[in-house]
């Protein structure tokens, strides 16, 4: 009887002559192209992304897998550009999660704008140990002036052209919220504010479609932000979601005629809790929660009332802010066709926040607005491009269907 150890000693010369054989073959195939190395390059990343997928979700392409965390869904293309050349790669998507490789240039744009924060930061003598050691970890051992020029430059062109890009004529949904992050400001620093506002369009794709520095609160400055999204293409939207912010409903009474404000349930729920003490908040918490669960706004406002009269007299404050602020949290009821979980609260934005938070946390303090601004930016245009080409955040028929409920009752 042959041993195994003999057996894989006859097996091995035999899978290396198969091996050279097909690679034989793969380099004869390349050598047809019309550049054999960048033909090369690009077979070698798909079989590296593929790889990497495959190991994210513990199986293969249409493998059946008891194990199998997550799964693909589809490919989007993606431009690689390279000392060979540029080449479009068919990059892996994911169902949940995402997946962006390495060496893909959009995760080089983002990492090259926070090359540059840190280098602004030492140039006008804010560097901290903080910085020092981010730098250090990205390679920056020496700066120079010219250096800080140019890669402004070409990020400033791309942020600035994502920023004032044209819009399209309707957003039936709009998201808005605030980042806020201290930056330094004539010698002071402050906290500061970012406004990001995102989208729906008719096809039911997200995008985003503003990034603006907020100065204050004022309705004023919400007239300029609608202003400059109006100038951008933007002339219909139905429903806004947002915080309370100061003079935004003004704002949008103004701008959009017959435009709808949703305040966020989520904020809203907060701002109430906090006039609650410790002892009791869980239950209390529970039966507030139950409003926006409602099947119609009716009932949800019948719900509410009982609420307040119970509570009336044990929490005065909580239900003085829930009686104040009750219509303008229930406004999504009105759009019954349109998932209420998506329209009545900006957690979808809050999530992309905590995701921007996560990175820019790395940071501390910003030398200025401006490469706040430049480093938000380009890691929002990377969501958007992945958004471009993912699935509908709400279905076409949907908005549709809504728009001609619209129509009806105009």
């Amino acid at each position: 009887m042959v041993s195994d150890v003999q057996t894989k000693k006859e097996l091995l010369p035999m899978a290396h002559s198969n091996f050279n054989g097909n690679f034989e073959k793969m380099l004869l195939q390349f050598m047809s192209e019309d550049d054999p190395m960048l033909s090369m390059l690009k077979w070698l990343c798909e079989q590296l992304m593929e790889a990497e997928v495959t190991s994210k979700v513990n199986a293969a392409k249409s493998e059946r897998n008891s194990e199998r965390s997550g799964y693909r869904s589809g490919y989007r293309v993606r431009r690689f550009d390279t000392r060979m050349g540029s080449q479009y790669l068919f990059v892996p998507k994911l169902r949940k999660g995402g997946y962006i490789p390495l060496f893909v240039s959009e995760k080089k744009r983002s990492e090259v704008a926070l090359m540059n924060v840190i280098q602004e930061a030492h140039i006008n003598g804010v560097s901290t140990r903080k910085i020092e050691k981010l730098a250090k970890s990205l390679g920056i051992d020496s700066i120079s002036r010219g250096q800080v020029s140019q890669i402004t430059k070409e990020l400033n062109e791309q942020v600035d052209a994502f920023r004032n890009r044209p819009l399209k004529n309707t957003y039936p949904v709009l998201w808005v919220d605030a980042l806020y992050e201290k930056n330094r400001y004539d010698r002071h620093v402050k906290n500061m504010a970012v406004l990001v506002v995102i989208g729906v369009d008719e096809s039911g794709r997200r995008d985003i479609l503003a990034i603006e520095p907020m100065h204050d609160e004022s309705e004023a400055t919400y007239r300029e932000l609608s202003q400059r999204l109006k100038d951008r293409g933007l002339k219909d939207t139905w429903l806004v979601v947002s915080d309370a912010h100061k003079g935004l409903f003004k704002a949008i009474q103004t701008s959009f005629m017959g435009c709808s404000w949703q305040r966020c349930k989520v904020h809203f729920m907060r701002n109430i809790l906090a006039h609650l003490p410790s002892k009791g908040k869980a239950v209390f918490a529970e039966r507030l929660k139950q409003i926006w669960f409602q099947p119609d706004i009716d009932s949800a406002k019948n719900y509410a009332n009982a609420l307040m009269d119970t509570y009336e007299a044990q929490y005065p404050g909580a239900i003085e802010v829930l009686e104040s602020g009750l219509e303008d949290s229930l406004q999504f009821y009105n759009f019954n066709r349109l998932d209420s979980r998506k329209i009545s609260s900006t957690n979808m934005l809050e999530r992309l926040n905590r995701e921007i938070r996560r990175r820019t946390s790395v940071v501390g303090i910003f030398p200025g607005m401006d490469s706040y601004i430049r480093l938000v930016t380009t890691y929002l245009i990377e969501y958007a491009e992945d958004w471009s080409s993912g699935r509908c955040y709400v279905k076409q028929e949907i908005i549709q269907l809504t728009k001609e409920d619209r129509l009806q009752v105009a």
